[in-house]
């Protein structure tokens, strides 16, 4: 893959998290504003998480050898991630935590199952500084399966290892061999809250430029949007902001295309969160919030760091990054490559929670 491949898909990776990321944490924004805004009463629950120690987001992993490329064809199905030899992690005998630095994983559910935006985002409270880097989904992973992308680790852990806990617990493993450490929290947000936000202001008016037509019975995708000026509901804008290929006799659009009419979908889901028609909507967008998000923050700590991201200046005040990438692999498999040290670079310069810096020795990142 060349270097303008790479520049191309990462520049798409960046605007597809920040369209995910702009609508979550702006109905979490709402969602805390409304509810700090209620009494004092709540503010007691209103709490910073408690941080684990360095050995439990540093812990050795159980992963195969590095030099292993073989596909294992013995395995029951592409899911199975099996491994019995750990490696061992750099001495963190010394080591310490950065105080009040807290990271999270961030997952997008699409399906009920398929984890295809994977982010870590990283809050300092001591300079108020907020990152969010994101991991695309078919980013090469050191694992024993047959599909080696690290979109495959939550399904591989809940389907074999026994059910939500067992899967958001092997996708903290495989993000902790791309950056160092396993995130200390994690979010789950099921797609179907994008859906639900834009139907609970009661949908965004777009102008469709032509008729949008496509059918993928394997992922039980059917687009069918008319052209002209219309109010899209939750679905149908989901469905513009996904559309890119065509059925036969209509036509598609670039990955260009779809970034701007992600953007112009953003944009006005931004516009309509914040009308006075979207305040009326408070009770029902905080409904579709705790319906569509799984976590290990409770309510306290959700509402905490909502009320940080508020005096920190809003999602504005967020930094965005993707991990570099080596390039990739083409047909069949096309898994994509973290680049070892630009990976390493950007990690300790934004979401390392340790005060020392994380070593190649703390990653098992395939680059080819």
């Amino acid at each position: 893959m060349t270097g303008k491949s790479n520049t191309k898909h990462r520049s798409s990776t960046r605007r597809h998290i920040f369209l995910f990321i702009k609508v979550f944490s702006i109905t979490a924004v709402v969602t805390a504003a409304v509810i700090l805004g209620t009494g004092t009463m709540l503010r007691s629950y209103v709490r910073p998480p408690a941080l684990p120690g360095v050995d439990a987001i540093a812990t050795p992993i159980v992963l195969p050898p590095s030099s292993s490329n073989t596909v294992y064809a013995n395995q029951p199905d592409e899911y199975d991630f099996g491994g019995t030899s750990p490696y061992l992690l750099a001495s963190l005998d010394g080591w310490e935590r950065k105080p009040d630095f807290y990271t999270v994983m961030i997952i997008g559910l699409d399906r009920g199952i398929n984890a295809n935006v994977i982010m870590v985002a990283a809050y300092d409270n001591t300079t108020q500084q907020a990152y969010l880097i994101s991991i695309p989904r078919d980013t090469r992973v050191d694992v024993q399966r047959n599909r080696r992308k690290i979109v495959a680790a939550y399904p591989a852990g809940r389907v074999h290892g026994g059910g939500h806990e067992a899967g958001i617990a092997q996708m903290k493993r495989e993000v902790q061999t791309l950056i160092g450490f396993r995130p200390d929290f994690y979010v789950m947000v099921d797609f179907n809250a994008f859906e639900n936000i834009i139907d609970g202001i009661g949908g965004v008016e777009v102008y469709v430029p032509f008729h949008m037509r496509y059918d993928d019975p394997y992922q039980n995708l059917h687009i069918d949007i008319p052209e002209g000026l219309q109010v899209l509901d939750g679905e149908n804008a989901l469905h513009f902001a996904r559309f890119r290929r065509a059925n036969r006799g209509f036509r598609g659009v670039t990955d260009y295309q779809r970034i701007e009419n992600q953007q112009l979908i953003i944009a006005t889901v931004m516009e309509e969160l914040m009308s006075p028609r979207a305040i009326r909507q408070i009770p029902n967008l905080i409904s579709t919030y705790s319906s569509y998000i799984s976590s290990d923050l409770d309510l306290g700590n959700q509402l905490w760091f909502a009320e940080q991201i508020i005096r920190a200046g809003g999602v504005n005040s967020l930094s965005t990054y993707t991990i570099p990438m080596a390039g990739g692999s083409g047909s069949p498999a096309y898994y994509e490559f973290a680049h070892r040290t630009g990976v390493l670079e950007l990690i300790n310069r934004t979401i390392n929670p340790f005060t020392q810096d994380i070593t190649p020795a703390m990653v098992r990142i395939i680059s080819n």
